[in-house]
């Protein structure tokens, strides 16, 4: 009878140090040195003037605390940050303390890998798989970021966001405002959606206005979102807001803002118009839409428009009807300045944002709560607002504010020169 040798495999590691990652972490470690040791040089020389009767210096190093390591997104890296003491007779109260700017005390996580955990969270990792994600990812035993202390992050975060949605918005202007409703799998009745709203200040910087969860994008919900954010101080109305054809933020912001024009997302607009087609004609199709929204002037773009109209509107009335009813807000954007078409044309600054909160939304099947949802949504917004672009040509919304008239992206001023 022959013998069955039995091998015994020895199962890999998730992650295997290498050389690279150890050299990049060493060289992090000897920059942040020299880093916080030149700030608090730099701080010892600002108070040089404080001496004894002995020409003695005051406030001298003593020192340092102890070691820590902070985790980054090569891994954790060891520092001491330097101790400064105050060696006057004086209350411990009056005495001058050497706070680092570069390492705060209670650092423990770069900013980097603190957005990184409700990524990770949106991507649909669960709580109690935090370290074994953040080890692949680092490098590194991801400590203190056990399950518990997500959770206790969540729970700071929620806090974050129900200050936020309270803040005071006196003095605040927006010239353009983008709105959307985002539908979500969460635990809560399948017609709640998350309410959105972007908007671009006078200096052009795009900023995160609010986020609620509402009924169905219905007018209701709409108007209770607008009239808080008038409650808190945004009185002046925007010049213009782009949505999508969703009727009840449309009747909303006449009630609250009636002065602000509409204009109809392009990408909204071409989907709808596009799902009523045959899927045989849909290229040529997308490409008429196109030669509308993508023309140098109303004029012409109301030619393509009526082209589109009469090549498809025999066969496929629904599709042109789709379209045709939404016709003159489709093409409000003409009448602003042609550096921010592209901005304004669409919603998806809102789209592409709010993507991942789809994504998290389909693999929890329903496992997220409506708070949390909301708390996460806020959190990945807050996260992706520091990387969104300054509006094209923003010198030109001085103009829109002062109530400048534009024709075809002109301004008349600089057509009358």
């Amino acid at each position: 009878m022959r013998k069955t040798t039995v091998v015994s495999i020895e199962k890999p590691s998730l992650y295997v140090e290498d050389p690279l990652t150890e050299v990049l972490r060493n060289g992090a470690r000897e920059l942040l040195t020299r880093a916080v040791e030149a700030e608090v040089a730099s701080f010892i020389e600002a108070h040089g003037g404080l001496r004894d009767s002995r020409g003695r210096q005051m406030i001298a190093r003593n020192g340092y605390l102890p070691e820590r390591e902070i985790q980054t997104g090569i891994g954790a890296v060891a520092v001491r940050a330097p101790r400064v003491r105050d060696r006057r007779e004086i209350s411990n109260d009056e005495k001058i303390r050497f706070t680092s700017k570069i390492l705060p005390r209670y650092l423990r996580r770069t900013k980097s890998l603190e957005e990184l955990i409700p990524w990770l969270y949106l991507k649909g990792v669960s709580t109690g798989d935090f370290s074994e994600a953040l080890r692949a990812l680092v490098g590194t035993e991801a400590r203190g970021l056990s399950a518990s202390t997500v959770v206790r992050l969540k729970e700071s975060w929620q806090g974050d966001y129900e200050a936020w949605r309270r803040r005071d918005l006196s003095g605040k202007r927006y010239a353009y405002l983008w709105a959307d409703g985002i539908h979500v799998n969460v635990r809560m009745d399948n017609n709640q959606c998350l309410l959105v709203l972007m908007g671009a200040t006078e200096a052009g910087q795009k900023e995160l206005l609010a986020v609620e969860d509402g009924y169905r994008e219905s007018s209701q919900s709409w108007r209770e979102l607008l009239l808080s954010l008038k409650a808190r101080g945004l009185e002046k109305p925007p010049k213009l807001a782009t949505g999508d054809g969703a009727m009840g933020f449309w009747k909303a912001m006449a009630e609250v803002y009636g002065e602000t024009k509409s204009q109809r997302c392009w990408v909204h607009k071409t989907a709808n118009v596009l799902n009523k087609l045959p899927k045989s004609i849909k290229a040529k199709a997308k490409a008429g839409l196109q030669e509308i929204w993508m023309a140098e002037s109303r004029a012409k773009a109301n030619e393509a428009f009526d082209r589109f109209v009469e090549t498809y509107g025999a066969k496929y009335p629904k599709a042109v009807e789709c379209l045709t009813k939404d016709r003159e807000e489709l093409l409000t954007f003409y009448d602003f300045p042609a550096e921010h078409w592209k901005h304004i044309r669409t919603t998806n600054p809102i789209e592409s944002t709010f993507a991942t909160v789809r994504l998290r939304t389909a693999k929890t099947r329903g496992c997220l709560s409506r708070k949390t949802a909301l708390t996460m949504a806020f959190q990945l917004a807050r996260c992706a607002e520091n990387g969104w672009r300054r509006l094209s040509g923003y010198q030109r919304l001085a103009e829109i504010i002062r109530g400048v008239k534009f024709v075809d992206g002109v301004s008349e001023t600089r057509k009358a020169a």
